[in-house]
Protein backbone atom coordinates (compact mmCIF):
# COMPACT_ATOMS: atom_id res chain seq x y z
CA UNK A 1 0.00 0.00 0.00
CA UNK A 2 1.16 3.13 -0.97
CA UNK A 3 2.04 5.90 2.07
CA UNK A 4 0.38 9.05 0.00
CA UNK A 5 -2.42 8.66 -2.47
CA UNK A 6 -1.99 8.33 -6.36
CA UNK A 7 -3.83 11.42 -7.44
CA UNK A 8 -4.27 11.67 -11.48
CA UNK A 9 -1.56 14.54 -12.69
CA UNK A 10 -5.04 16.24 -14.30
CA UNK A 11 -6.82 16.08 -10.82
CA UNK A 12 -4.17 17.16 -9.54
CA UNK A 13 -3.63 19.86 -11.35
CA UNK A 14 -7.22 21.33 -10.59
CA UNK A 15 -6.60 20.61 -7.04
CA UNK A 16 -3.22 22.75 -6.86
CA UNK A 17 -5.94 26.24 -7.62
CA UNK A 18 -7.46 25.22 -4.38
CA UNK A 19 -4.24 25.22 -2.10
CA UNK A 20 -5.83 26.96 0.33
CA UNK A 21 -3.80 24.83 3.01
CA UNK A 22 -0.66 23.71 5.00
CA UNK A 23 1.30 21.39 3.36
CA UNK A 24 0.15 18.51 5.20
CA UNK A 25 -3.54 19.66 5.55
CA UNK A 26 -3.43 19.61 1.42
CA UNK A 27 -2.05 16.22 1.17
CA UNK A 28 -4.99 14.86 3.25
CA UNK A 29 -7.42 17.03 1.35
CA UNK A 30 -6.36 15.40 -1.95
CA UNK A 31 -6.73 12.70 -0.57
CA UNK A 32 -10.11 12.93 0.77
CA UNK A 33 -11.07 14.12 -2.54
CA UNK A 34 -10.04 11.61 -4.16
CA UNK A 35 -11.51 9.21 -2.20
CA UNK A 36 -15.00 10.56 -2.19
CA UNK A 37 -14.97 10.00 -6.09
CA UNK A 38 -13.89 6.89 -5.99
CA UNK A 39 -15.58 5.30 -3.28
CA UNK A 40 -18.75 3.52 -4.20
CA UNK A 41 -19.93 2.42 -0.92
CA UNK A 42 -20.92 4.45 2.32
CA UNK A 43 -19.23 8.18 1.91
CA UNK A 44 -18.69 8.59 5.55
CA UNK A 45 -15.20 10.16 6.54
CA UNK A 46 -13.42 6.76 7.12
CA UNK A 47 -15.43 5.62 3.45
CA UNK A 48 -13.46 8.86 2.15
CA UNK A 49 -10.33 7.25 3.41
CA UNK A 50 -11.11 3.66 2.50
CA UNK A 51 -11.67 4.82 -1.18
CA UNK A 52 -8.58 6.29 -1.58
CA UNK A 53 -6.84 3.13 -0.80
CA UNK A 54 -5.53 4.40 2.18
CA UNK A 55 -7.30 2.48 5.28
CA UNK A 56 -4.25 0.36 5.97
CA UNK A 57 -1.83 3.34 5.29
CA UNK A 58 -3.24 6.06 7.27
CA UNK A 59 -4.81 6.48 11.17
CA UNK A 60 -8.72 7.00 10.94
CA UNK A 61 -8.16 9.89 13.32
CA UNK A 62 -6.37 12.24 10.24
CA UNK A 63 -9.11 12.01 8.42
CA UNK A 64 -11.39 12.70 11.09
CA UNK A 65 -9.30 15.65 12.52
CA UNK A 66 -8.73 16.90 8.43
CA UNK A 67 -12.91 18.75 9.07
CA UNK A 68 -12.76 18.62 13.14
CA UNK A 69 -9.53 19.93 14.06
CA UNK A 70 -7.29 21.33 10.89
CA UNK A 71 -6.75 24.74 10.53
CA UNK A 72 -8.55 25.80 7.19
CA UNK A 73 -11.39 27.81 6.31
CA UNK A 74 -14.32 26.09 4.46
CA UNK A 75 -15.35 29.48 2.53
CA UNK A 76 -12.07 30.69 1.56
CA UNK A 77 -12.03 26.94 -0.40
CA UNK A 78 -14.97 28.06 -1.31
CA UNK A 79 -14.00 31.39 -2.73
CA UNK A 80 -10.74 29.55 -4.24
CA UNK A 81 -13.29 27.64 -6.32
CA UNK A 82 -15.36 30.14 -7.29
CA UNK A 83 -12.35 32.15 -8.68
CA UNK A 84 -11.25 28.75 -10.71
CA UNK A 85 -14.78 28.31 -11.82
CA UNK A 86 -14.95 31.49 -13.43
CA UNK A 87 -11.85 31.88 -14.86
CA UNK A 88 -11.99 28.16 -16.98
CA UNK A 89 -15.58 28.46 -17.39
CA UNK A 90 -17.11 31.72 -18.47
CA UNK A 91 -16.16 34.35 -20.97
CA UNK A 92 -13.75 37.15 -19.82
CA UNK A 93 -15.82 39.79 -17.73
CA UNK A 94 -19.15 38.12 -17.85
CA UNK A 95 -21.22 38.11 -15.62
CA UNK A 96 -22.10 35.63 -13.08
CA UNK A 97 -25.54 33.66 -12.32
CA UNK A 98 -25.90 32.51 -8.83
CA UNK A 99 -28.39 30.41 -7.69
CA UNK A 100 -29.57 30.21 -3.94
CA UNK A 101 -31.81 27.57 -2.43
CA UNK A 102 -31.54 25.48 0.89
CA UNK A 103 -31.37 21.85 1.68
CA UNK A 104 -32.12 19.48 4.57
CA UNK A 105 -29.29 16.44 5.06
CA UNK A 106 -31.46 13.80 7.46
CA UNK A 107 -29.43 12.67 10.65
CA UNK A 108 -29.49 10.72 13.20
CA UNK A 109 -28.91 11.55 16.94
CA UNK A 110 -29.30 13.76 19.47
CA UNK A 111 -25.97 15.53 20.00
CA UNK A 112 -25.33 16.12 16.12
CA UNK A 113 -24.34 19.87 15.89
CA UNK A 114 -26.67 22.23 14.40
CA UNK A 115 -29.31 19.14 14.26
CA UNK A 116 -33.25 19.89 14.44
CA UNK A 117 -36.75 19.21 12.85
CA UNK A 118 -37.07 21.14 10.14
CA UNK A 119 -38.88 21.61 6.85
CA UNK A 120 -37.71 18.99 4.27
CA UNK A 121 -38.64 20.18 0.56
CA UNK A 122 -37.84 16.22 -0.58
CA UNK A 123 -39.53 14.23 2.25
CA UNK A 124 -42.35 11.83 0.86
CA UNK A 125 -45.92 11.61 3.08
CA UNK A 126 -47.96 14.72 4.13
CA UNK A 127 -46.16 16.03 6.49
CA UNK A 128 -42.66 17.20 5.09
CA UNK A 129 -40.52 17.55 7.73
CA UNK A 130 -37.20 15.98 9.30
CA UNK A 131 -34.40 15.93 11.48
CA UNK A 132 -30.94 16.82 10.24
CA UNK A 133 -28.94 20.02 9.28
CA UNK A 134 -30.36 22.43 6.91
CA UNK A 135 -27.00 24.55 4.38
CA UNK A 136 -28.06 27.42 2.73
CA UNK A 137 -26.25 27.06 -0.66
CA UNK A 138 -25.05 29.60 -3.83
CA UNK A 139 -23.79 28.35 -6.52
CA UNK A 140 -22.18 29.07 -10.11
CA UNK A 141 -25.00 28.84 -12.62
CA UNK A 142 -22.66 27.92 -16.06
CA UNK A 143 -23.18 26.62 -19.75
CA UNK A 144 -20.80 24.10 -20.73
CA UNK A 145 -20.60 23.40 -24.71
CA UNK A 146 -20.97 20.33 -24.37
CA UNK A 147 -24.48 19.99 -22.88
CA UNK A 148 -27.79 21.56 -23.86
CA UNK A 149 -28.33 22.48 -19.81
CA UNK A 150 -27.07 25.15 -17.47
CA UNK A 151 -25.22 23.20 -14.64
CA UNK A 152 -24.86 24.40 -11.26
CA UNK A 153 -21.62 24.30 -9.35
CA UNK A 154 -21.94 25.03 -5.46
CA UNK A 155 -19.16 27.28 -3.89
CA UNK A 156 -20.40 28.11 -0.66
CA UNK A 157 -22.35 26.55 1.96
CA UNK A 158 -23.55 27.60 5.43
CA UNK A 159 -25.30 25.68 8.53
CA UNK A 160 -28.67 27.69 9.49
CA UNK A 161 -29.61 26.59 12.47
CA UNK A 162 -33.47 27.15 13.34
CA UNK A 163 -34.07 29.61 15.91
CA UNK A 164 -30.77 30.31 16.67
CA UNK A 165 -28.12 33.35 14.94
CA UNK A 166 -29.51 34.38 11.24
CA UNK A 167 -32.22 33.80 8.67
CA UNK A 168 -31.99 31.72 6.00
CA UNK A 169 -32.01 35.12 3.95
CA UNK A 170 -29.31 36.42 5.95
CA UNK A 171 -27.23 33.62 5.45
CA UNK A 172 -27.71 33.87 1.64
CA UNK A 173 -27.48 37.89 1.29
CA UNK A 174 -23.73 37.45 3.51
CA UNK A 175 -22.57 34.92 0.98
CA UNK A 176 -23.72 36.14 -2.43
CA UNK A 177 -22.22 40.16 -1.11
CA UNK A 178 -18.45 38.32 -0.10
CA UNK A 179 -19.23 36.10 -3.27
CA UNK A 180 -19.29 39.54 -5.60
CA UNK A 181 -16.61 41.14 -3.80
CA UNK A 182 -14.34 38.55 -4.44
CA UNK A 183 -15.06 37.92 -8.01
CA UNK A 184 -15.70 41.50 -8.84
CA UNK A 185 -18.04 40.87 -11.66
CA UNK A 186 -21.75 41.62 -11.58
CA UNK A 187 -23.87 39.15 -10.24
CA UNK A 188 -27.47 37.84 -11.02
CA UNK A 189 -28.60 35.88 -8.12
CA UNK A 190 -31.47 34.01 -8.79
CA UNK A 191 -33.80 32.12 -5.99
CA UNK A 192 -37.33 30.57 -4.82
CA UNK A 193 -40.06 32.66 -3.22
CA UNK A 194 -38.52 32.14 0.17
CA UNK A 195 -35.60 34.14 -0.42
CA UNK A 196 -36.24 38.19 -0.24
CA UNK A 197 -37.11 40.44 2.19
CA UNK A 198 -34.78 43.24 4.39
CA UNK A 199 -31.62 41.70 4.18
CA UNK A 200 -31.96 41.60 -0.11
CA UNK A 201 -33.08 45.19 0.40
CA UNK A 202 -30.95 47.67 -1.76
CA UNK A 203 -27.73 45.39 -2.53
CA UNK A 204 -24.68 46.95 -4.16
CA UNK A 205 -25.28 47.86 -7.87
CA UNK A 206 -23.27 45.22 -9.04
CA UNK A 207 -26.11 42.74 -7.70
CA UNK A 208 -29.33 42.03 -9.11
CA UNK A 209 -32.09 39.54 -7.33
CA UNK A 210 -34.43 37.83 -9.51
CA UNK A 211 -36.71 35.53 -7.45
CA UNK A 212 -40.53 34.19 -7.56
CA UNK A 213 -43.21 36.49 -6.25
CA UNK A 214 -45.62 35.13 -3.64
CA UNK A 215 -49.53 35.35 -4.44
CA UNK A 216 -50.10 37.20 -1.64
CA UNK A 217 -47.75 39.56 -2.29
CA UNK A 218 -48.91 43.49 -1.92
CA UNK A 219 -47.63 45.97 -4.76
CA UNK A 220 -47.91 49.87 -5.04
CA UNK A 221 -47.07 52.30 -7.56
CA UNK A 222 -43.71 54.60 -7.58
CA UNK A 223 -43.85 56.71 -5.29
CA UNK A 224 -45.44 60.31 -6.50
CA UNK A 225 -42.89 63.45 -6.81
CA UNK A 226 -42.65 66.02 -3.53
CA UNK A 227 -45.50 68.16 -3.53
CA UNK A 228 -43.35 71.06 -1.73
CA UNK A 229 -45.68 70.96 1.55
CA UNK A 230 -43.81 70.35 4.82
CA UNK A 231 -43.86 66.89 5.75
CA UNK A 232 -42.29 63.75 4.74
CA UNK A 233 -42.62 63.30 1.06
CA UNK A 234 -44.54 59.89 -0.01
CA UNK A 235 -42.84 57.26 0.01
CA UNK A 236 -44.52 54.99 -1.87
CA UNK A 237 -47.99 55.61 -4.46
CA UNK A 238 -51.35 53.57 -4.94
CA UNK A 239 -51.88 50.21 -4.05
CA UNK A 240 -51.80 48.10 -6.91
CA UNK A 241 -52.99 44.76 -5.06
CA UNK A 242 -51.54 41.13 -5.32
CA UNK A 243 -50.34 39.71 -8.39
CA UNK A 244 -53.67 38.71 -9.72
CA UNK A 245 -54.70 42.35 -9.20
CA UNK A 246 -52.31 43.09 -11.87
CA UNK A 247 -52.58 40.27 -14.21
CA UNK A 248 -56.33 41.97 -14.51
CA UNK A 249 -55.68 45.07 -15.82
CA UNK A 250 -52.17 44.58 -17.39
CA UNK A 251 -51.58 44.32 -20.89
CA UNK A 252 -49.94 40.49 -22.39
CA UNK A 253 -47.62 40.80 -25.46
CA UNK A 254 -46.74 37.48 -26.88
CA UNK A 255 -42.96 36.63 -27.02
CA UNK A 256 -40.81 33.33 -27.25
CA UNK A 257 -38.69 32.02 -24.09
CA UNK A 258 -36.25 29.56 -23.62
CA UNK A 259 -36.63 27.79 -20.19
CA UNK A 260 -36.03 23.79 -19.25
CA UNK A 261 -34.28 22.63 -22.57
CA UNK A 262 -36.99 23.63 -24.75
CA UNK A 263 -38.05 27.06 -26.45
CA UNK A 264 -42.02 28.33 -25.33
CA UNK A 265 -44.44 30.64 -26.92
CA UNK A 266 -45.88 32.55 -23.70
CA UNK A 267 -47.38 36.24 -22.97
CA UNK A 268 -45.54 38.77 -20.52
CA UNK A 269 -46.89 41.80 -19.01
CA UNK A 270 -44.81 43.91 -17.10
CA UNK A 271 -45.06 46.11 -15.00
CA UNK A 272 -42.47 48.82 -12.59
CA UNK A 273 -43.42 49.50 -9.23
CA UNK A 274 -42.58 48.82 -5.30
CA UNK A 275 -42.90 45.79 -3.69
CA UNK A 276 -42.82 47.65 -0.24
CA UNK A 277 -43.43 44.44 2.14
CA UNK A 278 -40.21 43.15 1.12
CA UNK A 279 -37.75 45.71 -0.63
CA UNK A 280 -39.09 49.05 0.65
CA UNK A 281 -38.52 51.91 -1.58
CA UNK A 282 -36.54 49.97 -4.20
CA UNK A 283 -38.05 50.02 -7.64
CA UNK A 284 -37.83 46.37 -9.00
CA UNK A 285 -40.20 45.05 -11.99
CA UNK A 286 -42.60 42.90 -11.68
CA UNK A 287 -42.97 40.37 -14.98
CA UNK A 288 -45.65 38.25 -15.71
CA UNK A 289 -46.80 35.36 -17.62
CA UNK A 290 -49.28 32.78 -19.40
CA UNK A 291 -48.30 30.09 -20.78
CA UNK A 292 -49.71 29.23 -24.09
CA UNK A 293 -53.53 28.24 -23.32
CA UNK A 294 -53.90 30.89 -20.28
CA UNK A 295 -56.31 33.41 -21.41
CA UNK A 296 -56.71 34.98 -17.84
CA UNK A 297 -54.54 35.39 -14.31
CA UNK A 298 -51.09 34.28 -14.62
CA UNK A 299 -49.04 31.21 -14.69
CA UNK A 300 -45.48 32.50 -13.04
CA UNK A 301 -44.82 35.73 -11.50
CA UNK A 302 -41.05 36.91 -11.03
CA UNK A 303 -39.68 39.61 -9.48
CA UNK A 304 -36.25 41.39 -9.83
CA UNK A 305 -34.06 44.40 -9.28
CA UNK A 306 -32.38 43.97 -12.57
CA UNK A 307 -33.85 47.12 -14.70
CA UNK A 308 -32.27 46.62 -17.70
CA UNK A 309 -32.55 42.75 -18.74
CA UNK A 310 -35.19 42.17 -21.22
CA UNK A 311 -37.88 40.23 -19.86
CA UNK A 312 -37.41 37.05 -21.79
CA UNK A 313 -33.93 36.75 -21.03
CA UNK A 314 -34.96 36.97 -17.31
CA UNK A 315 -37.32 34.09 -17.40
CA UNK A 316 -34.61 32.23 -18.93
CA UNK A 317 -32.15 33.11 -16.16
CA UNK A 318 -34.80 32.17 -13.38
CA UNK A 319 -35.40 29.03 -15.29
CA UNK A 320 -31.50 27.97 -14.44
CA UNK A 321 -32.49 28.60 -11.26
CA UNK A 322 -33.97 24.50 -11.07
CA UNK A 323 -30.26 23.30 -11.77
CA UNK A 324 -29.38 24.01 -8.37
CA UNK A 325 -32.15 21.32 -7.07
CA UNK A 326 -30.31 18.60 -9.36
CA UNK A 327 -27.03 19.05 -8.21
CA UNK A 328 -28.45 18.34 -4.53
CA UNK A 329 -30.01 15.33 -5.87
CA UNK A 330 -27.27 14.08 -7.97
CA UNK A 331 -25.18 15.45 -4.74
CA UNK A 332 -26.66 13.05 -2.80
CA UNK A 333 -27.68 10.34 -4.64
CA UNK A 334 -23.92 9.45 -6.96
CA UNK A 335 -21.51 11.18 -4.44
CA UNK A 336 -23.37 10.48 -1.09
CA UNK A 337 -23.28 13.72 0.29
CA UNK A 338 -24.40 14.43 3.33
CA UNK A 339 -23.35 11.03 4.71
CA UNK A 340 -20.53 11.77 6.74
CA UNK A 341 -21.17 10.92 10.68
CA UNK A 342 -19.98 13.91 12.14
CA UNK A 343 -20.95 15.87 15.18
CA UNK A 344 -18.76 18.26 16.48
CA UNK A 345 -19.67 21.96 15.18
CA UNK A 346 -16.50 21.93 13.22
CA UNK A 347 -17.46 18.80 11.26
CA UNK A 348 -20.58 19.70 10.32
CA UNK A 349 -20.11 22.69 9.23
CA UNK A 350 -17.41 21.26 6.68
CA UNK A 351 -18.32 18.11 5.61
CA UNK A 352 -21.55 18.91 3.48
CA UNK A 353 -19.93 22.10 1.75
CA UNK A 354 -16.45 19.61 1.50
CA UNK A 355 -18.82 17.46 -0.71
CA UNK A 356 -20.45 19.59 -2.58
CA UNK A 357 -17.43 21.34 -3.45
CA UNK A 358 -16.25 17.84 -4.84
CA UNK A 359 -19.54 17.84 -6.88
CA UNK A 360 -17.82 20.90 -8.67
CA UNK A 361 -14.43 19.74 -8.73
CA UNK A 362 -15.67 16.71 -10.82
CA UNK A 363 -17.53 19.04 -13.20
CA UNK A 364 -14.49 21.12 -13.49
CA UNK A 365 -12.50 18.09 -13.85
CA UNK A 366 -14.44 17.19 -16.91
CA UNK A 367 -14.62 20.08 -18.89
CA UNK A 368 -11.19 20.87 -18.56
CA UNK A 369 -9.26 17.33 -18.83
CA UNK A 370 -12.21 14.62 -19.01
CA UNK A 371 -14.30 15.54 -21.96
CA UNK A 372 -14.38 13.52 -25.10
CA UNK A 373 -16.43 14.12 -28.23
CA UNK A 374 -17.82 10.21 -28.47
CA UNK A 375 -18.81 10.00 -24.43
CA UNK A 376 -22.54 10.16 -24.99
CA UNK A 377 -22.24 7.59 -28.02
CA UNK A 378 -20.44 5.50 -26.15
CA UNK A 379 -22.73 5.40 -23.07
CA UNK A 380 -25.31 4.66 -26.25
CA UNK A 381 -24.03 1.97 -26.82
CA UNK A 382 -23.20 0.41 -23.45
CA UNK A 383 -27.08 1.47 -22.79
CA UNK A 384 -28.81 1.14 -26.03
CA UNK A 385 -32.21 1.86 -24.00
CA UNK A 386 -30.87 5.32 -24.09
CA UNK A 387 -31.89 6.51 -27.65
CA UNK A 388 -32.10 10.18 -27.18
CA UNK A 389 -28.88 10.56 -25.20
CA UNK A 390 -27.04 13.24 -26.40
CA UNK A 391 -25.22 14.77 -23.48
CA UNK A 392 -23.06 13.65 -20.78
CA UNK A 393 -24.84 13.77 -17.59
CA UNK A 394 -22.47 13.85 -13.90
CA UNK A 395 -23.02 10.33 -13.62
CA UNK A 396 -20.73 9.89 -16.67
CA UNK A 397 -18.17 12.28 -15.60
CA UNK A 398 -17.76 10.83 -12.20
CA UNK A 399 -17.26 7.56 -13.99
CA UNK A 400 -14.58 8.33 -16.19
CA UNK A 401 -12.95 10.32 -13.20
CA UNK A 402 -13.28 7.20 -11.57
CA UNK A 403 -11.53 5.30 -14.25
CA UNK A 404 -9.04 7.49 -14.39
CA UNK A 405 -8.12 7.25 -10.59
CA UNK A 406 -8.24 3.47 -10.60
CA UNK A 407 -5.61 3.60 -13.81
CA UNK A 408 -3.16 6.15 -11.86
CA UNK A 409 -3.01 3.50 -9.28
CA UNK A 410 -1.35 0.95 -11.52
CA UNK A 411 1.49 3.20 -11.78
CA UNK A 412 4.07 2.42 -10.06
CA UNK A 413 6.11 3.43 -6.88
CA UNK A 414 8.21 6.27 -7.06
CA UNK A 415 11.46 4.41 -7.00
CA UNK A 416 12.17 4.15 -10.13
CA UNK A 417 10.83 5.77 -13.69
CA UNK A 418 8.17 3.86 -15.55
CA UNK A 419 9.13 1.43 -18.08
CA UNK A 420 7.97 1.97 -21.80
CA UNK A 421 5.44 -1.02 -20.98
CA UNK A 422 4.06 0.18 -18.03
CA UNK A 423 4.03 3.82 -19.78
CA UNK A 424 1.88 1.57 -22.44
CA UNK A 425 -0.35 0.28 -20.22
CA UNK A 426 -1.56 3.16 -18.45
CA UNK A 427 -2.02 4.78 -21.91
CA UNK A 428 -4.31 2.37 -22.88
CA UNK A 429 -6.57 2.19 -19.93
CA UNK A 430 -6.79 6.51 -20.24
CA UNK A 431 -7.39 5.89 -24.17
CA UNK A 432 -10.28 2.79 -22.97
CA UNK A 433 -11.64 5.92 -20.94
CA UNK A 434 -12.17 7.96 -23.89
CA UNK A 435 -9.52 10.78 -22.75
CA UNK A 436 -7.67 12.85 -24.58
CA UNK A 437 -5.43 14.07 -22.41
CA UNK A 438 -2.56 12.38 -20.67
CA UNK A 439 -4.15 12.04 -16.64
Amino acid sequence: MLPNPPVPASLLAVLETLRVFTAQSFETFTAMVTGLVAQTGASTVTGMLTGAGLARAWPHDRAHSFFSRASWNVEILGIALAHLIVRTLLPHGAAVTVAVDDTLFKRRGKKVFGAAWQHDGAAAGVKPVGWGTCFVVIGIVVELPFLTRPVCLPVAARLWRPKTGPSKVELAASMVRLLAVCLDRRLHVVADAAYHGKALRHLPEAITLTTRLPANAVLFDLAPPPTGRRGRPRLKGARLGTPADLSATATFTPARVKRYGRTDQVRIAEVRCLWYGSFHTQTVRVILIRDDGTDTGYDLALVTTDPDTPATALITRYAWRWSIEITFAEARALLGVGQARSRTENAVRRTVPFGLYCYSITVVWYALHGHHPNDAADRREQAPWYTTKTDPAFVDMLAKLRRVIIATRFLPAAAGQPTDAEIRTVQEAWAQAGLTHAA
